[in-house]
């Protein structure tokens, strides 16, 4: 009967004891024979494989120098193809300065950079080219570029960590517009991206620091379970450098990231649905999170910080054939920003009737866009004008509508805005608008760039297409004077202002202005500071309007009437 207590060992085990000689000797076992067919002796597992999948590939032993001068493309490529050969395991960058051009990350590989470790983006174009799988044309999307320092497509189960850097030296990639090429010698949509993934599947990027893109820093294509954490992005080198730009992306997950960059710092393109984006921190010239197009939905945004954002940190651009839905953001801080938020639904250009030719092809009749059930929760903002951004070596200038913004919806012609909510939003103004602002009524009819357009015709909100509007436990301030209304809503249905806190100003025409607005209630409203008239309504269209109970006794009319609107259009209870 053979021992059954008796041990068993690994190969790995035995060699770890004695060396292979000393276990011939002694036992009479030769490690390197065939296995025995005796159930009762050892099967011996080779070292290749207990380590398939798992072992560990250091540059810098497939040639890598990592002296800031070589160019190491080439062995960080072959440890790269030689992990992934190998079924998959981890690429060491240890400590120093990698230079590299661009490299392609492949399935079941995490790339590790070690503390210290840093891969240099080449200052030299040639040492850059595009993923010809990934498709530039018969979708819009995909428009601005294929080039990545480092990219994956078709790839599952790739990873890349820190805590080292990746350094773009966007600088080197930033020209005049209309001058000489940059240093680089490559610009527009030629220029890298950090990281740029195609349909792939299973992608983490964890705890590293990614600086100086030339390009967008993290584009993700068609791809699905992400999980984004630990990032810090610091990018502002160049003008249109997105911190995370998704394009049909789905079950997304962004946490406990940090990211300064100069254009839109998580922009959502084409269809993304099941994204969820946690306890981080952003700053921007332009928009922190960006929607525009496609299909976006079951999103959530919360926990986070806004700050130095001069664009609009929450936007969204819905044009025909788009939808935009369940989306929410809470808890919220915004510290001298902006926007702050703004929704667009609608055509994003309106040509005119000579721009087109009778030979021209016409384009497609789209459905209006939908945007619907989109919440605002627990959010602390303070609005202000523009500045310089003290860290970008370039200037930026700022439209008129960026220096009076307000929050946003505007839908028109046959798009509409739905179920809209503002629970527990208290937002602070800088103000400044003139009598000549305030008398606005022609609000540009574009989905756009409102702000490029012109100022808003209020300081705090401007609704105008609205089915469905609450605020509750709203609370708009002004740091300044302003002589537009506070709210303006034009042709809104079914709202609710319930506990709506506002200040007014007695040389302003009113402080609320509703437009041909029907079904509205507002209870419990307090008016903070004196104004001349608390509401003017105008329109023949607007009916069932209610104001019930609350604080106006700082105004010294509570109600005005123009442009065909009846008296008996709104119900005054005390």
């Amino acid at each position: 009967m053979p021992d059954t207590n008796a041990p068993i060992l690994s190969r790995r085990k035995w060699l770890g004891l004695a060396s292979a000689s000393t276990i011939v000797a002694s036992t009479g076992v030769d490690l390197n024979a065939a296995p025995a067919t005796n159930s009762n002796q050892i099967v011996e597992i080779t070292d290749g494989d207990q380590q398939r999948g798992a072992r560990t590939y250091n540059i810098r032993d497939f040639g890598a120098k990592g002296n800031g001068v070589t160019l190491d493309t080439a062995a960080l490529q072959s440890a790269i193809d030689t992990c992934n050969r190998d079924h998959g395991g981890t690429v060491l960058v240890p400590a120093g300065v990698f230079v590299i051009g661009t490299v392609e990350l492949k399935s079941n590989v995490t790339l590790h950079l070690s503390a210290q470790a840093t891969l240099l983006g080449s200052g030299h174009g040639p040492d850059y080219f595009a993923a010809d799988a990934i498709p530039l044309h018969g979708d819009t999307t995909l428009e601005d570029g294929n080039v990545g320092l480092l990219f994956a497509v078709n790839a599952e189960n790739v990873t890349v960590e820190g805590p080292g850097t990746i350094d773009g030296q966007g600088d080197l990639f930033r020209g005049v517009r209309g001058g000489p090429p940059p240093p680089a010698g490559i610009s527009g949509p030629h220029r890298p991206y950090h990281l740029l993934f195609y349909q792939c599947r299973n992608l983490r990027v964890r705890d590293i620091f990614l600086k100086d893109s030339a390009f967008h820093s993290v584009r993700i294509i068609q791809s699905s379970y992400v999980w984004l954490t630990g990032i810090h992005i610091r990018s502002r080198r160049i003008h249109n450098s997105d911190g995370f730009h998704f394009i049909s992306a789905r079950y997304v997950h962004i946490s406990n990231c940090d990211v300064e960059c100069q254009d839109d710092a998580c922009a959502l393109f084409g269809s993304c649905q099941f994204v969820t984006v946690a306890d981080s921190s952003f700053s921007t010239r332009w928009s922190v999170f960006r929607f525009g197009g496609g299909v976006a939905e079951n999103i959530t945004v919360s926990n986070c910080i806004i700050y130095e954002t001069y664009g609009c940190p929450i936007k969204m651009r819905c044009s025909p054939g788009s939808r935009f839905e369940n989306i929410s953001f809470s808890n919220l801080v915004m510290k001298d920003v902006t926007g702050p938020i703004s929704i667009g639904n609608g055509p994003h250009r309106r040509r005119s009737a000579d721009a087109t030719t009778a030979n021209a092809e016409p384009a497609p009749e789209m459905p209006p866009g939908i945007v619907r059930n989109i919440f605002f929760n627990n959010i602390r903002a303070t609005v202000a004008k523009p500045v310089p951004l003290p860290d970008c070596p370039f200037t930026s200038n700022y439209n008129p509508g960026e220096m009076f913004s307000c929050i946003t919806l505007n839908g028109f012609d046959e798009a509409f805005i739905e179920n809209i909510s503002f629970n527990d939003v208290h937002v602070n103004f800088p103000g400044g608008g003139t009598a000549e602002q305030a008398s606005e009524r022609d609000v540009p009819k574009i989905a756009g760039e409102y702000y490029a357009m012109g100022v808003p015709p209020a300081f705090a909100l401007f609704a105008r297409n609205v089915r469905g509007l609450t605020l509750q436990n709203v609370r708009f301030e002004l740091a300044a004077p302003d002589l537009r209304p506070a709210v303006v809503l034009d042709h809104v249905s079914d709202a609710s202002l319930n506990g709506f806190n506002v200040q007014g100003n007695p040389q302003a025409e009113s402080v609320l202005r509703l437009i041909d607005t029907q079904d509205t209630i507002l209870s419990a409203t307090r008016l903070l500071t004196r104004a001349a008239v608390f509401m003017g309504v105008e329109g023949d269209a607007s009916q069932g309007i209610t104001i019930d109970g609350g604080d106006l006794y700082k105004a010294e009319k509570p109600l005005a009437f123009s442009n065909k609107a009846d008296e008996k259009s709104v119900r005054l209870r005390s």
